[in-house]
């Protein structure tokens, strides 16, 4: 369809739009704002009764507070609706082409013109953005700005509601990862208050966000709302990374979901627009899907896959000294065994973690000049990276480029307004100062450090980490001035630092980039786009650990999300196979004592990296899902499965409780083959339903792929 555009005013018209295999559902007004309907796949029909609803049943397209004013209605209203600017706004035209639909209002009594777009991404799933633009005479200031707002979830207005709709969302703490929840409204505190009219509401929410520079230390910004009873299950995501905030309200007897990045109630965020200027908001997603959250988790990554940014460069094993192993105390006398050892069973590359740049442990405070330690390597690094490439391997390091400790002698190389500040003083966090990715001194001063690791020293990977959480953002810019809210600091900076992720992989297209923040603390999508990789635990118990390594590929695809095994020489071949099993549907980290494991051990480390690599053209294109549901953290059972059009394999892990395991699985009758460990007494038996599985250690595991039958 080529593009075309209206502007006519109209009363209370609907308007359907297709973008791919779903249909936004607007309703265009004179006296009114643009409201959203819903979003639903396309040959859902839309209700006459939709368009001639009560208005306040109708969520608004956007969603606008400016300073100095706030709501129109319910005055003790804490959510994020109803705002004066929002029910100014008045319809000025849209347009419409195959991918995209722009919708433009304005605020006659402000000036300002607001632009909604979504572009379709694939069939499944849209991305929005708010623009707004001061188009008065004086100074606006904007304290929140919607993203996406979407509706339209209970398409009758039906009695049960409040456990029809289904509320998923994940919570995250530090080694804690990806605990997903099923709840009903009424679980999340959306109750029936006993008010009879179809427009009436709790004007209570369900909110869930996060704060400070930690975009995911609390909860993964994503979730979904599905429909028991239609079937339809709506997914979301914020693609940004740094404060966000998603809130659930109930409206009438349906439901609205907002999305935006940082706001000034939560993140003390608010931008000040001069007459003419423009801000846009963070991106937000949502993919909209029949079946189930499986379903919709798969509409999501085939989302994620589509706007990363980054190339695929291959599953190749990462190798890494610190976890459950040097844990940042490198040397060349300690790392020379390691990285022989790590060669012999098929790593490809091998990353010095933590340390390399200090000469004893107590480096925290003292980061930021990134220059090699003589004490440690008395023959210098590159004797070190010389013998990884040597065996074969690709070498690596690891940085925390946002950082620079308060001790650091590299202090006096950058001007004071390269610091984050807060009320007149730089903000120091656990000892360490935040640089400001805006001052082009920083992005200068970091572009040459990894251009000289990468031409001096050959380094083929960074492990890029971030070890605090600098809180509420900067009051001070570039140029050393104030520039207003300690939010839109923050927000110029994360926009920043993500550009400069973007500069790096166009100079160094084969160099790998990982993403750290503490294991899992800012693994969102925006992150994600930018870097091949995401750390996604610090965990130290292969037990525990299991849970956060099926639940992992929830929140980024499996080709990106590097799961630590750490085999030890003290551990039983069950627990070591059950280590390796955890990363063998996901991306080697390869921790452990792989230097003092005997030669059969490291023989069953070999044989489940051998695994992996034959799953190097599959990965990239398999959908994970999750047989058992989506793990507790104290699950006894847990099962990650990746499946294609033409495979499908499947990871189980016991952690107590029976040691037969009945799995479900969608398809035709089928066989099943041990992949993993295949000297183990696990037994695989096909079901009507699926596959039965025995595994008499605990704890124990076993990888196995399903062979369909005709």
């Amino acid at each position: 369809m080529g593009a075309k555009s209206t502007t006519a005013p109209v009363t209370d018209e609907a308007v359907e739009v297709v973008l791919g295999a779903l249909v936004v559902r607007l309703v265009i007004s004179d006296d009114a704002p643009v409201r959203l309907l819903s979003i639903v796949p396309a040959g859902r029909p839309i209700a006459a009764d939709d368009v001639a609803a009560p208005r306040p049943r109708v969520t608004p397209l956007v969603e606008l507070s400016l300073a100095g004013e706030s709501h129109v209605r319910h005055s003790h209203d804490v959510r994020h609706r109803n705002y004066a600017a929002s029910h100014r706004l008045r319809y000025v035209d849209h347009r419409v082409d195959a991918s995209e639909l722009v919708v433009r209002q304005r605020d006659p009594e402000t000036g300002a013109l607001v632009t909604s777009r979504l572009r379709s991404i694939t069939p499944d799933s849209v991305s929005a953005t708010t623009r707004i633009e001061n188009g008065g005479g004086t100074d606006l200031t904007v304290e929140y700005l919607s993203s996406l707002v979407l509706s339209g979830f209970a398409e009758v207005v039906a009695a049960d509601i409040f456990e029809r709709l289904r509320v998923h969302d994940a919570r995250m703490s530090w080694t804690g990862e990806y605990r997903w929840s099923d709840r009903s409204l009424t679980d999340v505190g959306i109750v029936d208050v006993g008010i009879p009219h179809a427009t009436s509401s709790s004007r209570t929410s369900h909110s869930v966000g996060a704060s400070g520079s930690w975009s995911t230390s609390t909860h993964l910004p994503q979730g979904a709302l599905e429909d028991r009873e239609t079937g339809l299950i709506w997914a979301w995501q914020i693609e940004h990374n740094g404060p966000w905030y998603a809130e659930l309200d109930d409206v009438g007897r349906d439901a609205a979901i907002a999305l935006s990045g940082p706001t000034y109630r939560q993140h003390h965020w608010a931008e000040t627009l001069a007459p003419g200027e423009v801000f846009e908001s963070v991106p937000a997603s949502v993919a909209v899907v029949h079946g189930t959250l499986d379903t919709a988790l798969a509409a999501v990554t085939r989302h994620r896959r589509s706007i990363r940014r980054s190339t695929s460069v291959g599953l190749p094993i990462i190798a890494n000294d610190y976890m459950n192993c040097l844990m940042g105390d490198p040397s060349t006398e300690k790392l020379l065994p390691i990285i022989e050892a790590a060669a012999a069973v098929g790593a490809q590359y091998f990353v010095i973690d933590a340390g390399w740049y200090a000469d004893d442990n107590g480096w925290w405070s003292t980061v930021g000049a990134w220059t090699e330690s003589q004490v440690r390597f008395p023959g210098g690094l590159s004797e070190v990276l010389d013998r990884i490439r040597s065996l074969g391997m690709t070498p690596g390091l690891w940085l925390e480029p946002e950082v620079m400790g308060v001790d650091s002698d590299a202090l006096a190389e950058l001007p004071d307004e390269a610091f984050f500040h807060r009320s007149g003083r730089r903000v120091a966090e656990q000892g360490r100062y935040h640089l400001d990715f805006r001052h082009p001194a920083v992005r200068r001063r970091m572009d040459d450090l990894v251009d000289r690791l990468v031409s001096d020293y050959g380094v083929g990977y960074l492990k890029l980490d971030y070890n605090i959480n600098v809180g509420e953002g900067t009051d001070v810019g570039p140029s050393g001035i104030g520039t207003g809210s300690l939010g839109a600091g923050l927000l110029g900076h994360d926009r920043a630092y993500v550009a400069w992720l973007d500069g790096i992989r166009e100079r160094h297209p084969r160099l790998l980039l990982e993403n750290c923040a503490s294991g899992g603390m800012r693994a969102d999508p925006a992150q994600l786009a930018a870097t091949h990789l995401q750390s996604t635990s610090d965990q130290e118990d292969p037990v525990l650990n299991a849970a956060i390594a099926v639940a992992a590929p929830s929140a980024m695809p499996p080709e990106q999300a590097g799961v630590w095994s750490y085999p030890q020489p003290h551990y039983s071949d069950d627990l070591n196979d059950f280590t390796m099993a955890q990363s063998t549907l996901s991306r080697v980290h390869l921790g452990g004592r792989v230097d003092l494991l005997d030669p059969r051990q490291r023989d069953r480390v070999r044989s489940a990296l051998a695994v992996h690599a034959g799953l190097a053209e599959f990965m990239p294109v398999a959908e994970p899902f999750w047989p058992l549901g989506l793990p507790g953290w104290s699950d006894e059972h847990l099962a990650l499965g990746l499946r294609s059009e033409s495979r499908q394999v499947v990871a189980v892990f016991r952690r107590g409780g029976s040691e037969t395991i009945e799995l479900p699985l969608e398809g035709r009758a089928r066989d099943a083959r041990v992949l993993f460990p295949t000297d183990r007494a696990v037994q695989l038996e096909p079901t009507p339903s699926g596959v039965r599985v025995t595994i008499p250690a605990d704890p124990g595991s076993c990888i196995f792929e399903v062979v369909s039958r005709d």
